[in-house]
């Protein structure tokens, strides 16, 4: 620095300019991108809630029947939210509680995204019913071409080589499932029932990829805000906020249709005939919930902190995770197709965030050269 200094003295003597302010030409490497914190930590809970379709499976292996229950299970975890909430909003309260919460017309359009997700949930169980569960994968996995659909439509999504490269990948990786050995029709079964089952989990996905992109839109609209809140950063807790509401909203309309199928009547009944105890039943139904509870605030977190393109994205890459978790706790079969699907899903999240870093080093670079030139200008108009 020393150096610098006096050899760039003279210069400065013999022409008598004054040092620009502007600021200097830099040849340092642009900084690495890096995923913030929030995202990195919703990337984390959607891999912790992976258990949450390995035990909705476990319902279904020993004898679980009751579909509005099952959609239940990947809703109801949302009163769990309530005391991070109230502890979020205590220590920023500072700030006005009242200008923390979330805007009215943001909790009419959370509820009215939760009654739709509620129904994507159920009609997927019910064509899981009649779906063999590399079908029913492979079917899901269109969730994410779905999503990223919608996202181009409703947010104006900009597909990078590397994004749709993904895209790609990531829907064909879970799609090898279904040229397995057991994804054509099950024998015995009527062909009006498969057909009807695979038109049904079709419809889940696309209600599922629609859900994503809107809850971004709904974020986006009605989610800004007035008073002193409005000069602070997003919260987490309206992240929290955002998935209690969709999830209260989600268990009333589950509620409703378990009430008009007489699932409260008939649980303690199969409970009694689960495969594996009573006492196993209720902490299957206990955990499960609580593992789908994780896997949404990280979708959530996911939508709010980064895009609904990303948190597709991780619900693909969760599909063959799922199915490598069946084989070490439900000793399933791991064959081929199985093997494949992963590393097609690692390698597309694997060109995903490739692509992320290289757009971040692209915009930096691109930075770099408008303030280079910008430099330019100054110079070259200073007397």
């Amino acid at each position: 620095m020393a150096t610098t200094t006096a050899s760039a003295s003279p210069a400065m003597q013999e022409t008598g300019k004054v040092p620009s302010t502007s600021p200097p030409r830099s040849n340092a490497t642009p900084p690495r991108y890096r995923p913030s914190p929030l995202v990195i930590f919703s990337a984390c809970l959607v891999l912790l809630g992976a258990g949450g379709p390995l035990l909705l499976r476990v319902y279904f292996v020993h004898g679980g029947q009751r579909l509005w229950l099952s959609a239940m299970l990947q809703l109801s975890g949302w009163p769990l939210l309530l005391p991070p909430i109230a502890v979020s909003l205590f220590r920023s309260r500072s700030h006005g509680v009242a200008n923390l919460l979330l805007p009215p017309r943001l909790v009419g359009a959370a509820a009215v995204l939760g009654a739709f997700y509620a129904i994507s949930c159920f009609v997927y169980a019910l064509g899981s019913q009649a779906l063999p569960l590399s079908t029913s994968s492979l079917l899901l996995a269109t969730q994410l071409a779905f999503t990223a659909v919608f996202a181009l439509l409703f947010v104006g999504l900009r597909f990078t080589p590397f994004s749709a490269n993904a895209v790609v990948l990531l829907t064909i990786g879970p799609a090898v499932l279904g040229v397995g050995p057991s994804s054509g029709k099950p024998a015995g079964e009527a062909s009006r029932t498969y057909w009807t089952g695979f038109c049904e989990a079709i419809a889940a996905a696309a209600l599922a990829g629609l859900v994503l992109p809107l809850v971004e839109v709904a974020m986006a609209r009605y989610g800004r805000r007035t008073g002193p809140a409005a000069r602070v950063p997003p919260l987490y807790a309206t992240v929290m906020q955002m998935q209690a509401v969709m999830g209260a909203a989600g268990t009333l309309v589950c509620l409703l249709g378990m009430a008009i199928k007489g699932d409260f009547q008939a649980m303690p009944r199969e409970a009694a005939g689960f495969g594996i105890g009573r006492t196993n039943y209720y902490l299957v139904l206990i955990w499960d919930a609580i593992s789908w509870q994780l896997l949404n605030l990280g979708i959530m977190g996911l939508i709010t902190c980064a895009s609904s393109l990303l948190a597709g994205i991780m619900i693909a890459v969760l599909l063959p995770l799922s199915e490598v978790l069946a084989v070490i706790f439900l000793h399933e079969k791991f064959d081929g197709p199985k093997g494949i699907a992963l590393v097609l899903s690692l390698w597309g999240f694997a060109s995903y965030l490739y692509g992320e870093k290289a757009q971040k080093k692209l915009e930096a670079q691109k930075n770099e050269q408008q303030a280079a030139t910008k430099t330019g200008d100054l110079e070259s108009v200073a007397p």
